[in-house]
């Protein structure tokens, strides 16, 4: 039985039938062992135990049958009636005292699960479900935050349908948790925005920058540590070419015809955030995007992952071996369980891959 609101608790079949072994394997031993100690009071942790792993009723009852128990055992083994009234009372304060802490885990994780809730609708505006389409190109891929029962993670990525084609940002904030997604936020806001005014495509990287700027002078103000952002934004259109602005960001790899190799984008501009270091302005560069190929965008916990001899993750290699046959449909799928493999652990950083393909050979979801 599962019941306040703990629906992860054990079946109360399971758990009954633990409680009647353990009982009856202590009973049996101070029975039949003629020693002079009585175990029976050992039982008086039952009920702790349970309040752990099941729900208050649960703990209640075994609360309340681990008295019965121990007061009818002491009875029957005929020891005397202050020590029985004794035991039996130490038990039944330590049941009083499992069922209040048994309540109180249930109503900490019923918090938990709301907040998780929450965190998910965060999660909705943060990093939309994947994949996205539009009339230019399907973005698919996967996002991986580094804490197992985290929602939301330093990484991002968005895919806007512009009237200048699709322009696609894959971004790592500096930092962890709560303080780095408000400049998250504020990076994120900026792209859907300036990705359907903005012409250019450094216009759209100018009004990210601006974005991280103002958020970094609130950040001053209230005592928080500025943040700077990589970010690599991309504008896709008919054409075969891309361009793209690399803001301190992985370049992106191309998969086509068997081979596999990283974009020559140049020398990266600074991250988002560091405008003022740079010698000049934020420029695009273009590259080849045939039909038929497959381009592959991650953030660095795929190329700064380590197995544990301390060797990099060997992400082009890797690629090349998947280039040889058709890739598979689930590139990135595969590539996080190589990954996986490979460090022979779970994820120290968060991880975010997509993968882009022209939208005459994919099918997918019509992004906004």
């Amino acid at each position: 039985m599962k019941d306040d609101g703990d629906r992860r608790a054990l079946s109360t079949p399971v758990l009954a039938a633990g409680i009647v072994g353990v009982t009856v394997a202590v009973v049996a031993l101070d029975v039949f062992a003629a020693t002079d100690v009585r175990l029976p009071p050992l039982l008086i942790f039952l009920p702790a135990i349970v309040a752990a792993l099941g729900t208050v009723r649960q703990t209640a009852a075994a609360s309340a049958w681990v008295v019965l128990v121990i007061a009818g055992t002491l009875a029957y083994l005929g020891e005397s009636l202050d020590d029985n009234l004794l035991a039996t009372g130490f038990t039944a304060v330590f049941g009083v005292m499992a069922v209040l802490g048994c309540r109180y885990r249930v109503r900490r994780e019923e918090e938990v699960r709301r907040l998780r809730s929450a965190a998910a609708a965060l999660q909705r505006q943060i990093v939309r479900p994947l994949p996205l389409r539009t009339g230019d190109v399907v973005v698919d891929g996967l996002y991986q935050p580094v804490e197992e029962d985290a929602m939301v993670g330093g990484d991002m990525y968005e895919v806007a349908d512009s009237p200048y084609g699709t322009r696609i940002l894959i971004a790592d904030v500096q930092g962890k948790g709560l303080p780095a997604i408000g400049t998250a936020l504020a990076v994120l806001g900026a792209f859907r925005e300036a990705a359907y005014r903005e012409e250019t495509l450094a216009g759209v990287v100018d009004a990210m920058e601006s974005a991280v700027a103002r958020q970094n002078a609130f950040a001053t103000r209230t005592g928080d540590h500025e943040r700077m952002v990589t970010a690599l934004v991309l504008d896709i259109g008919q054409a075969l070419g891309v361009e793209a602005v690399n803001c301190g960001h992985i370049a992106p790899y191309v998969i086509h015809d068997g081979d596999a190799y990283q974009a020559e984008l140049g020398e990266p501009d600074v991250p988002l955030g560091l405008a003022g270091l740079a010698a000049g302005p934020r420029r695009g560069t273009r590259f080849s995007f045939p039909e038929g190929a497959t381009l592959l965008l991650c953030t660095d916990g795929v190329t700064e992952a380590r197995d544990r001899g301390g060797a990099f993750y060997p992400l082009e290699e890797r690629l090349r071996g998947w280039a040889l046959a058709p890739p598979p449909a689930d590139l990135a799928e595969t590539l996080d369980a190589d990954l996986r493999h490979f460090t022979g652990a779970a994820p120290r950083d968060d991880v975010a891959i997509l993968t882009v393909s022209r939208a005459s050979s994919r099918t997918g979801r019509v992004t906004c």
